[in-house]
């Protein structure tokens, strides 16, 4: 009976391990969606780092040609469906492959079985800007943190500030779903 016991609690774990994953992967897709509202009320407000879907369109459609770093992406030649091509990989990339990694940030930091997701998010929302500092702005020809991004461009603060809301819509998410469940 024992042995059952702990087959049964085993397979429970498990479960939930698994739950959290596909609800993180729901939650990048929402965190996505939180992303682009704010970077557009920023621009608003003139606080942009330079990125937008037609640039990284090209910059999918120049990896799918061979070039991965590029002089500068605004003077690459448009490309046919850049538009969608980037806001696909942004939905792809943000909504599905990185939130799968917050399950795996909560289990690095220690806190996998908690229950404050918007603010474990949030903090992990914010570990993710180092993803247009270090690869994206690089690969635009912008250099690392955006140094030589165009004029008028705030390529350090509009990336913490969109990836936290990224992190807040994936901790909503969670936050949403285990009040339903449980």
């Amino acid at each position: 009976m024992c042995r059952l016991y702990s087959n049964l609690k085993a397979i429970k774990i498990r479960e939930k391990k698994l739950e959290i994953w596909l609800v993180s992967f729901l939650g990048g897709f929402v965190g996505c969606i939180f992303m682009d509202f704010t970077e557009e009320k920023m621009s608003k407000f003139g606080v942009s780092s330079g990125v937008t879907a037609a640039y990284i369109g090209r910059w999918v459609k120049g990896i799918v040609n061979g070039t991965f770093v590029h002089q500068d992406i605004a003077k690459v030649k448009k490309v046919k469906n850049e538009i969608r091509i980037g806001q696909f990989f942004h939905f792809v990339i943000g909504g599905g492959i990185v939130a799968l990694f917050y399950p795996l940030f909560l289990t690095v930091i220690g806190f996998a079985d908690s229950p404050n997701h918007l603010i474990l998010a949030a903090i992990f929302g914010l570990a993710t800007s180092v993803l247009p500092w270090f690869v994206l702005m690089p690969a635009f020809g912008w250099g690392v943190f955006g140094s030589k991004s165009p004029s008028g461009t705030m390529p350090v603060i509009s990336p913490v500030l969109s990836h936290i809301s990224y992190g807040f819509g994936i901790g909503l998410t969670l936050v949403t779903y285990y009040a339903v469940i449980t």
